[in-house]
């Protein structure tokens, strides 16, 4: 009987969950045993066209990391889907558009300007930036197209599952892994982490007051954190109450603030949107300056609640000057 075949592909997204594939450690040869890796360009030597030739639906399943933002990252993300029975969104970057994400809250042109022209490490008198095709004494060079807005995996082709994590806590993959095999999944459209929050299973979480109140946010450079107190109690910006957990509390564990990367839970559509709203509910503050001084140490409200979630959001991305929204 031949073995699953499987797939890795990584689109937007900075290499952490290729990272994580492989912390699964001696767990990997298991995976290696039971399954037929088909397709993982960043580790083996595979090419496009290896999967062209595949028959539509060979692969049993293909794991997906990193947001859409290139003409050759939705082909790929097309070719994948169909040569695929299963596909799962995998990691942040997929899952809601993670960090990437953030680049639609500038238009594009803004972005190559920055990039290639006003960096300070940069020195391009003049003003170059890439060009989707441009022709050379021996033909025409291409380059993809860089389009205007990060978009996620599902929104780009249809997914199957979600496994959540910047990148993926090593235990939710080896979970995710063995369900598949077993054809133990949950309905398609779930996604592959406990709908509990981050605050359920924080070592803190005794301490945390029914309803934590501050006068004012700090900044976690700002102060020496409490190792035993609830961090959103000492008034530090923690998304645990709106993040799902499965990360066993990973960043809290390391004396730091979770950030959000695993993402919503079932029941809530705006991850952003409803950490805004728990945040607001604990500031003891009613006069308008009074909250101005409470909220001034969260300078960049976007980046602290939709950090990884942007492209998913209701805000999806900054709307331009002529009330137009980029494609």
């Amino acid at each position: 009987m031949s073995k699953p075949k499987v797939g890795f592909y990584w689109c937007a997204s900075c290499g952490g969950c290729e990272e994580a594939v492989v912390d699964l450690a001696e767990n990997i040869l298991k995976v290696v045993e039971a399954v037929d890796i088909v397709f993982w360009p960043v580790a083996l030597d595979f090419k496009r066209e290896d999967v062209e030739k595949m028959a539509d639906g060979e692969m049993a399943v293909c794991f997906v990391n990193g947001a859409i933002r290139t003409s050759e990252q939705e082909e790929m993300a097309e070719l994948c889907r169909r040569k695929s029975r299963m596909i799962v969104a995998f990691g942040s970057c997929s899952h809601t558009g993670g960090i990437p994400g953030l680049a639609n809250l500038y238009s594009r042109d803004s972005i190559l300007k920055r990039v290639y022209c006003e960096a300070p490490s940069v020195t391009n008198a003049q003003s170059v930036v890439p060009q989707e095709s441009v022709k050379v004494p021996e033909g025409t060079v291409t380059l993809p197209a860089f389009r205007k807005t990060v978009h996620t995996l599902d929104q780009t082709i249809d997914v199957d599952y979600y496994l959540p994590g910047c990148p993926p806590p090593v235990a939710l993959i080896a979970a995710a892994i063995e369900a598949i095999l077993k054809g133990e999944l949950p309905p398609k459209g779930s996604t592959l982490a406990p709908n509990t929050a981050v605050c359920n299973e924080c070592p803190r979480k005794k301490t945390k007051p029914d309803k934590p109140m501050v006068k004012e946010f700090k900044r976690p450079h700002e102060v020496l954190i409490d190792p035993e107190q609830c961090v959103l109690a000492q008034g530090i910006l923690c998304m645990g109450l709106a993040t799902r957990g499965g990360c066993e509390a990973a960043c809290l564990s390391g004396n730091m603030p979770c950030t959000g990367c695993q993402g919503p839970l079932d029941d809530i559509r705006d991850q952003g949107g409803k950490a805004m709203s728990a945040i607001a509910s604990i500031l003891d503050a009613t006069e308008e300056k009074e909250i101005a001084k409470g909220m001034d140490k969260i300078p960049d409200p976007a980046g602290a609640f939709y950090r990884y979630s942007l492209p998913a959001s209701f805000l999806h991305r900054r709307v331009e000057g002529n009330g137009g929204v980029e494609k």
